[in-house]
C-alpha cells in the first residue's frame, strides 16, 4: 500500500469510527432491542449502494474505494457489536428479541444496499 493510498484508507476510517462513536455512544434500545448497532449497519449499507454505482459510473480511482467503502463504511458498520447484541440477547433469553436483531440487521441492511443503489442510479439515469 502506498502512502496516499494509506492516507485515503485513515481519513475514511477515523470518520466512519468517529460517526459509528457518535450513534452509539447513547445505547438506543426499543424494549430489549438494541438500535444503535441497527442504525450503523444500515446507514453503512446505504451509503455504501450508493457509493458502488457512484463509483462504477465515474470510474473512480481505488483510491476512493478504500476511502468510502473500505475506510468509512467499514469502520461505520460493526458485525463485532451485532455479534455482541445478539449474543447478550442469547444469554439472556431473549429469544424472540435475538431472531428480530438478526433479521432487522441483516434483512435492512441488504435492502439499505439496493435501495442506495437503486436511489444513485435513478438519480444517476435522470
Amino acid at each position: 500500500m502506498k502512502g496516499l493510498e494509506f492516507v485515503f484508507l485513515a481519513v475514511g476510517s477515523v470518520l466512519g469510527a468517529f460517526l459509528r462513536y457518535k450513534i452509539t455512544e447513547s445505547p438506543l434500545l426499543f424494549n430489549t432491542l438494541p438500535l444503535n448497532v441497527l442504525i450503523v449497519n444500515v446507514l453503512g449499507a446505504f451509503i455504501l449502494g450508493i457509493f458502488i454505482v457512484f463509483s462504477q459510473q465515474w470510474n473512480l480511482d481505488g483510491r476512493y474505494s478504500l476511502f468510502a467503502a473500505v475506510g468509512f463504511c467499514g469502520s461505520l458498520t460493526t458485525m463485532s457489536s451485532f455479534a455482541l447484541d445478539s449474543t447478550n440477547l442469547l444469554e439472556n433469553n431473549h429469544y424472540g428479541t435475538l431472531a428480530i436483531n438478526i433479521v432487522a440487521n441483516i434483512g435492512l441492511s441488504f435492502a439499505a444496499l439496493i435501495g442506495g443503489k437503486s436511489l444513485m442510479s435513478a438519480i444517476i439515469n435522470n
